[in-house]
Formats: structure tokens, C-alpha cells, sequence
């Protein structure tokens, strides 16, 4: 079992549809668990992270774990469901065994993994979802989204996701060899670094009039993402009702998770072997 240190909700900073399926009725159990994770963008490079990430898929009891949701950039890059590296076909085995073993998980596309389709969805028996989904968390309408969208004050990179989200570019992305989309996707992550780099970690954050019109525009008060690396529980006034905003944190120093445990949150890592 893991040692997992939690956040405080206490000490996170504050911040002034139609409901898809959640997870499945409760198994005959003591406690049902749902986890959330996003960002953990495996990589070969990082083989750390994909041992912890697979430890921690072999954890999960299905007697216990009621569902993992994983909100986008499960990877650092996929450029293709036919891709053929070792390293992710490692992954794509441990979801595959957890699934099998009755622990449901539903994927969500990130900004690094939007190509992940159908073929992957089969191959592990994962579920994908769309972005935004809104879930029944423990009885509580639960926005779920990547997060990417919520930075609407990062005008360049919403102008190169709209190329990216693009059918046709898609299409023909995925019609060049393996080894040229290998080398596209290495100069797109790199371009990406510098990009980050020269911008201001503001713009890189959510603007709060967006979060606070996505919650509206949805009906609820609780909205779920990750994307920003910026783990916290945020507590708003919408409507003068409470809501809240709870950001997933990164795998690159620690894993990282939010239970949900009979209506209770918790932001907890896991510390790397």
C-alpha cells in the first residue's frame, strides 16, 4: 500500500446537461472509492513515473475502488493508437489488466494525448470521455473537464489547439509514418517549452470569469480538472450559492490523486520508490 501525504483543503488558496453515467453502483464493500488523476504525461524518459503509476494500477481493489478517472495527458505525447513504443505498450498492459480485474476507467483527452481513439479504447478496455462530462459524483452533479480550455487568457495556445482538434489535420498527421510523427511531436514538445517559458504563469492559469461562466453554463458547483499543475481546493460563491474548483496535481516529482470517499475530497500524492 502506498504512503500518500494529503493537502489540507484548509490550506488551499481561495478563489473569490444532461449527467453521464458515474461510477457504477457500489460494490459490496466497507468504503467505495473514486479516484481522479490527470497529468502524469509518461514517458520513457521518466520510467520512475511509469513504475509508480503501474504500482499504483495494481493497487486498485475492485471491492473498494468504485472508478479512476484520468482527465487528459496520461501521456507526455500519442501520436497514434498504432504506435508501436515499448513504453506505452507497457502501459496500455497495466490498464488493460486493472480493467479486467473490474476496476472501471474512463480517459479523458489532454492537450498531449488528443489523438488517443477507439483502437486504444479496445485495447485496454478503457472508456473514453468527452470534455467537458458532467458525472453524479456520491450524488453531487460533478463537472469533469481537462482544464486546457479554462486558459482562455493564453490566446497562442488556443489558436494551435483549434489547428490541432482539427479533423484534417488529424487525418493527415496520422497518415505519416511512425518515425515523422516521432520527430513532429519532438519539435512540437519542445516548442511548447520554450513557449512556457516566455509567457507569464498568469496566462497560463485559468481566468476565474471563465470557470465561474462554466459552471453556469453547466448547472453545477463543482468543477473537477487538471491541466495547470496546480493542485488545490478552491472554494467560490456562484450564484451566492458555494461552489468548488478542484485542481489535480502532476506526476513529475510525485504522483498525485484526488478520493472522493463518501462525499469527502482529499488531494493526496504518492511518493515516488
Amino acid at each position: 500500500m502506498y504512503r500518500w501525504k494529503t493537502w489540507s483543503s484548509k490550506k488551499s488558496p481561495s478563489s473569490n446537461n444532461q449527467l453521464v453515467p458515474g461510477p457504477s453502483a457500489p460494490r459490496p464493500s466497507l468504503v467505495t472509492t473514486t479516484l481522479f488523476i490527470s497529468d502524469l504525461h509518461l514517458d520513457a524518459r521518466r520510467p520512475a513515473v511509469t513504475r509508480l503509476f503501474l504500482d499504483f494500477l495494481a493497487d486498485l481493489d475492485p471491492q473498494h475502488c468504485a472508478g479512476l478517472y484520468i482527465l487528459g495527458d496520461l501521456f507526455e505525447a500519442w501520436i497514434g493508437d498504432d504506435d508501436d513504443d515499448a513504453h506505452y505498450q507497457q502501459v496500455l498492459s497495466g490498464l488493460r489488466a486493472t480493467t479486467q480485474r473490474g476496476v472501471p476507467i474512463w480517459v479523458m483527452h489532454g492537450n498531449r494525448d488528443f489523438l488517443i481513439g477507439a483502437d486504444f479504447a479496445q485495447a485496454t478496455g478503457c472508456t473514453l470521455l468527452a470534455d467537458p462530462t458532467l458525472i453524479n459524483l456520491d450524488g453531487t452533479p460533478t463537472l469533469l473537464m481537462h482544464g486546457d480550455t479554462l486558459c482562455t487568457d493564453d490566446h497562442e495556445y488556443l489558436q494551435f489547439r483549434q489547428m490541432v482538434r482539427n479533423p484534417d489535420w488529424q487525418r493527415q498527421f496520422l497518415a505519416k509514418p511512425l518515425a515523422e510523427r516521432r520527430r513532429i511531436a519532438a519539435d512540437l514538445r519542445e516548442t511548447s517549452r520554450q513557449r512556457t517559458g516566455e509567457k507569464q504563469a498568469e496566462i497560463m492559469d485559468v481566468s476565474q470569469l471563465t470557470v465561474l461562466e462554466t459552471l453556469q453554463q453547466h448547472g453545477v458547483t463543482r468543477l473537477i480538472h487538471g491541466h495547470t499543475h496546480r493542485p488545490a481546493i478552491h472554494q467560490l460563491t456562484l450564484g451566492g450559492q458555494p461552489a468548488q474548483r478542484i485542481v489535480l496535481g502532476d506526476w513529475y516529482e510525485q504522483g498525485s490523486l484526488l478520493r472522493c470517499e463518501n462525499g469527502t475530497l482529499q488531494l493526496l500524492n504518492l511518493r515516488l520508490h
